[in-house]
């Protein structure tokens, strides 16, 4: 004998409403077929799976061990009908996007208003993952394009790059380095500075040019994000050097951009996969992206030179 989708569907309406009464209920059915089914699903597994305490069932550990497993399987045909229903109400298509958290919150919001302006029946799913994480899923052609900051493109993907422009410094309002239209990296000398974890591939470089040229930052706070430093520096707590997608979120929010007088670039490339069914909107996104791309390019300048 083996396990059928009716026993499963009853068990977890037994789980799910705690008595025979609701679950068949539940179910629209009769409660001797609810006890009827779960005792041939008993059967089938060889162990009870509820106690009878005073007429109620009481689910055993076994139970819930159970249900655990039953609610992943109803998660992913929750998912399905998901899909289902999108096709339902005319989404012809769906395309699916990797990313690093930052871009998730700059860059793609503006992207893809810019694409469903002119591709109007198609759904976006937006995923977040840190490397080498997403260039793994990439890899296994698990999404239609990723955003990264690498500069390579894994086994089964191919790179194209999207944007290059320089980190920027961001200060807080009123800060005395803001009567400078540039800031010079001497400057940092005895700053108060937010720093990204010492990890960070960006701020490694930092702390290599800094250590050359003898110039000692007074580091206050340490955060693993670019947001946090942002939000930091607004606050008051020291200066920082920032990617500039990230910065110009800010900018209304008590924080400066200036230029630096040494080139730091930060990269974002597109990473498509190679072996994956092309998706016909793909073409239509990445222009929406490269159309975004260079109004950032374009408020970073303006910011940076006010």
């Amino acid at each position: 004998m083996k396990l059928t989708f009716r026993q499963i569907e009853i068990f977890n309406a037994l789980m799910t409403a705690e008595s025979v009464t609701n679950a068949a209920d539940i179910l629209h059915t009769s409660q001797p077929t609810i006890s009827r089914e779960l005792a041939r699903l008993e059967q089938v597994l060889g162990f009870s799976l509820f106690e009878r305490v005073r007429g109620r069932l009481k689910p055993s550990n076994a139970a819930y061990t159970l249900f655990e497993e039953v609610k992943r399987s109803y998660i992913g045909l929750e998912r399905i009908w998901s899909t289902v229903e999108d096709l339902r109400i005319d989404q012809v298509g769906r395309l699916s996007i990797l990313t690093l958290p930052a871009f998730s919150q700059s860059l793609l919001p503006g992207a893809c208003l810019k694409f469903l302006n002119t591709s109007k029946n198609v759904g976006i799913s937006i995923s977040v993952q840190e490397p080498p994480y997403l260039e793994q899923s990439l890899t296994y052609q698990q999404y239609d394009l990723g955003l990264t900051e690498n500069n390579y493109s894994p086994s089964g993907t191919t790179l194209k790059p999207l944007l290059s422009i320089d980190e920027v410094c961001i200060l807080p309002n009123n800060h005395p380095l803001l009567t400078k239209d540039t800031i010079d990296i001497r400057d940092f000398e005895g700053q108060p500075f937010v720093n990204l974890s010492p990890t960070d591939p960006y701020r490694i470089k930092l702390d290599e040019e800094l250590h050359k040229l003898g110039i000692n930052r007074k580091t206050v706070i340490e955060t693993p994000t670019a947001a946090s430093v942002c939000k930091l520096v607004s606050k008051g707590a020291g200066i920082a050097i920032i990617n500039p997608l990230t910065a110009l979120d800010f900018i209304d929010h008590g924080l400066q951009i200036r230029p630096l007088n040494v080139s730091y670039p930060f990269t974002v490339n597109i990473l498509l996969p190679l072996h994956r069914p092309f998706n016909p909107f793909l073409d239509d996104f990445i222009a929406a992206l490269e159309e975004e791309a260079k109004e950032i390019i374009t408020k970073i300048n303006m910011y940076s030179a006010n």
